[in-house]
Order: structure tokens, then sequence, then C-alpha cells
């Protein structure tokens, strides 16, 4: 039982390997929905199958758009800051 509590613990010394393929981003799909289902069973007094689903299903597609909506701005943003601003600041105004 103690090696079992060593190995376990001796996992969360070395980070896990997410890959940074678009393949990847899928895995923040059930991550959505779980948060959007917990959530909302959090918050409604009664559960009823049809108004709860489609409450959760809501809030789902309100994460996944707002995710999208900010991964859209940082990517415009980083865009600006390695691409444009480089070529703004090397030019001489003399």
């Amino acid at each position: 039982m103690i090696e079992f509590g060593g190995t376990l613990l001796a996992s969360f010394t070395t980070p896990m390997h997410i890959g940074t393929d678009p393949a990847s981003t899928l895995w923040l799909l059930p991550l959505v929905a779980s948060i959007a289902v917990v959530y909302k069973a959090t918050k409604v007094y009664r559960i009823q199958a049809y108004p709860f689903l489609r409450e959760s299903a809501v809030l789902f597609g309100s994460i996944l758009v707002f995710i999208v909506a900010a991964a859209l701005i940082l990517y415009g943003v980083a865009w600006v800051v390695t691409e444009q601003l480089p070529n703004l600041v090397s030019t001489s105004a003399f």
C-alpha cells in the first residue's frame, strides 16, 4: 500500500504531456459538457429531463462561443505583437 501511495505521489512531480495539435483541443468538449451539467444541477430546484438538457445545452454552447471568441482575440493580439509591431518599431521616422 505504501508503494502505491509513493507511486501515486511521484506521478504528480512530472507534468502530463498534452499535445498542441488541433485534435487535442477536442478534449475541451467533455470538460465544458461536465461543467455545464454540474453547474445547472446545482442551480435548479427540481431536475426535469427536457428543461435540464435544454438549459445545459444552452450553457454548453455559450461557454464554447466565449472560449472561441477569447481564443480569436488572443490570437489577434499575439499576431499584432509578433508580426506587426516589430515592423513598426524597426522603421525609422527620420
